[in-house]
């Protein structure tokens, strides 16, 4: 069985059984992770939320914050405007950073839905890990990664995620034991036949 298959078969497993199902999608910086979300989120016809969309704005990227393993992302506002409202079975209203514009980006709403998927590192940080009930975690060689994040992001940001990005994701991933915590732990590249 192929990646996606599996994939899809532990969903409508998990579908089965449960009302509603919120899917995570954890795992390094360009391990293929919206790759799959917007796989699934197209078979599924479900919304995909995106954890880039809730990144600290620069006023809250404070040392003592990102000290924290898995601090780099606004677990709070995250938690308040996505996962509360999805587990109560209520529409969801967010506001994305827009990092190139370096600000907040206009309202989206998103009708709420049986099943959705989260997608993106931080995911699966404790505080939020028992909102999903399936939890999915991607790995996938370091040179591969590097490669494309340079041909997405260009050379002078792969330097800043080599310097910061990376090891504040690697810390997040060590210290809350992210890939055990998952249901799936799956290499890159995914076959998707």
């Amino acid at each position: 069985m192929d990646n996606l298959a599996l994939i899809l078969s532990a969903i409508e497993e998990k579908t089965a059984k449960n009302k509603s199902l919120l899917i995570a999608i954890d795992g390094p910086c360009a391990s293929g992770k919206s790759t799959l979300g917007a796989r699934i989120a197209a078979h599924f016809n479900c919304p995909l939320f995106h954890m880039d969309d809730f990144f600290l704005q620069p006023e809250q990227r404070t040392p003592q914050r990102l000290s924290e393993a898995g601090g780099n992302v606004d677990s709070e506002r995250f938690l308040n405007d996505v996962l509360t409202p999805l587990s109560l079975g209520n529409d969801v209203t967010y506001r994305p950073w827009l990092c190139r514009d370096g600000k907040l980006g206009e309202e989206i709403s998103v009708p709420t839905t049986a099943l959705a998927v989260v997608e993106g590192c931080y995911a699966l940080r404790p505080d939020l890990r028992d909102f999903f009930g399936l939890k999915i975690f991607l790995r996938a060689p370091l040179s591969l990664r590097l490669a494309r994040i340079e041909a997405r992001n260009g050379a002078v940001c792969l330097d800043r995620f080599q310097s910061v990005w990376i090891p504040l994701e690697d810390t997040y991933f060590r210290l809350c034991e992210v890939a055990q915590c998952c249901d799936l732990v799956l290499d890159t590249p995914l076959s998707f036949s």
